[in-house]
């Protein structure tokens, strides 16, 4: 048993999960899972940038930026915690070697996204979030202290009198527990339960659907992004998104008689709602995306990855529409923490995209999500040193009944209703009109 004993669990090797371990000190024992590859997380797949603050002379702006998209329903208190950690977050990721796009005279080049009022967003290509996540990655592979279990599900926490112990988890159709003082739940959105969503498939929203199984408490599940576009296809699987960093560059959106009918730098919520009503409109599955404003060696230097997708797809951006189309992006919500990844339950953290503590109000604000994993994932591991760490002793636990977890895939479908029905009682009107589940 003393194999399966560590100082702390992160259930997720994301952004959040990663610098959550990074940010735990050298001595602590950390074992991280992945239910899949270590890099398939949707972090690694974000494409624009990630939002800072360029001075203070930004701040009123940042913030109000912010708080505009997410309809003001945003906890004004995490708000300022990211604005406020976004350049020390930033220096962090330098020391890291993540390799930020500089201008000529080698200084930050800054883009700009839907609802920011000015340019305030880092990036790499538009490779960001693979470039971040790999740096991380190598960092992480520094430290003996950190082990790695990839293809290993969380299956469920171990809770008794609502204090977290440990997990349930299956690897290879092997049932395990492992425990610790503190488990971080850092899995993700929700996007593989939706049948079009630019989430990889495994991201079904296990560290929700097992915290609504434990009544630990759930804060604005049914607060769901629909990104206004990703590259249309009439093949099945995960959707490519097309980075709002194009727009942001230029590029236009054009409806079924190639005229322009939207400002394309509006909150993604309006966007989306504008292209819906546009393909209502006309009866068509996609509006078109141009972009003939951006020059072509900006397109090969800062969207190369969306460039070489769209020809893959049969589509020269250089010359050609691009059909796009709005699918499910991100979750706002999440189970509710505080700004330091703190759940209802004790000894149990929750960051990145499966934690809610409001920063987001009703709509995520373009490239937000990053920093904000960063942010509360550097939070919640000082908040376990501070308090958890040198004060939980690991109690011996009674046998974990594992009969009941043999089936997996009746687990995950289990699950999965478990979230959609959540979804529905929260918000029929949203359910009805964009909540297309697979199967």
């Amino acid at each position: 048993m003393e194999d399966n004993l560590y100082d702390a669990i992160i259930v997720g090797t994301g952004a959040a999960g990663l610098f959550t371990a990074l940010s735990l000190p050298n001595e602590c024992k950390v074992l991280m899972i992945t239910k899949d590859e270590i890099t398939k997380s949707d972090s690694y797949l974000a494409q624009g940038g990630i939002a800072t603050l360029r001075s203070l002379d930004d701040y009123d702006s940042y913030y109000e930026d912010t708080m505009k998209a997410g309809r003001y329903k945003n906890n004004p208190e995490s708000v300022q915690e990211m604005i406020c950690s976004s350049q020390n977050i930033i220096s962090k990721l330098v020391d890291y070697k993540v390799d930020f796009d500089k201008t000529k005279e080698g200084t930050f080049e800054y883009t700009r996204e839907g609802g920011h009022s000015t340019y305030r967003i880092l990036h790499h290509q538009d490779i960001t979030g693979k470039e971040i996540v790999e740096k991380l990655l190598m960092e992480v592979k520094k430290h003996n202290n950190i082990s790695i279990l990839e293809n290993t599900w969380m299956l469920d926490l171990i809770i008794k009198n609502n204090e977290c112990s440990g997990i349930v988890s299956s690897c290879e159709e092997e049932l395990s527990c492992y425990y610790g003082k503190a488990v971080y739940l850092a899995t993700g959105g929700l996007g593989g339960i939706f049948k079009n969503s630019t989430n990889y498939s495994h991201i079904t929203g296990d560290g929700l659907c097992i915290s609504l199984r434990h009544g630990i408490e759930i804060h604005d599940i049914n607060y769901i992004q629909i990104h206004p576009t990703v590259l249309y296809s009439q093949k099945e699987g995960r959707r490519f998104l097309i980075s709002e960093s194009v727009r942001g560059e230029g590029a236009v959106l054009l409806n079924e008689k190639k005229e322009r009918f939207v400002n394309e730098l509006l909150p993604r919520d309006l966007l989306t709602e504008a292209i819906y009503d546009e393909m209502n409109k006309y009866h068509t599955n996609h509006v078109y995306l141009s972009l003939a404003n951006i020059k072509k060696e900006k397109i090969l230097r800062h969207f190369p990855n969306i460039y070489n997708r769209c020809l893959e797809e049969g589509y020269d951006a250089f010359d050609e529409l691009i059909p796009v189309t709005p699918a499910q992006h991100y979750l706002m919500g999440g189970i509710k923490t505080n700004i330091n990844g703190r759940t209802s339950a004790k000894h149990l953290y929750a960051v990145g995209e499966t934690a809610c503590n409001g920063v987001h109000g009703a709509n995520r604000l373009a490239s937000n999500s990053l920093l904000e994993s960063l942010v509360f994932a550097r939070n919640a591991a000082r908040c376990f040193v501070e308090s958890d760490y040198n004060h939980v002793v690991l109690q011996p636990c009674a046998r974990v009944d594992l009969e009941k977890y043999k089936d997996k895939n009746q687990w995950q479908k289990e699950n999965r209703k478990l979230l959609s029905n959540e979804i529905k009682r929260r918000d029929k009107n949203f359910y009805d009109k964009w909540c297309k589940f697979k199967g």
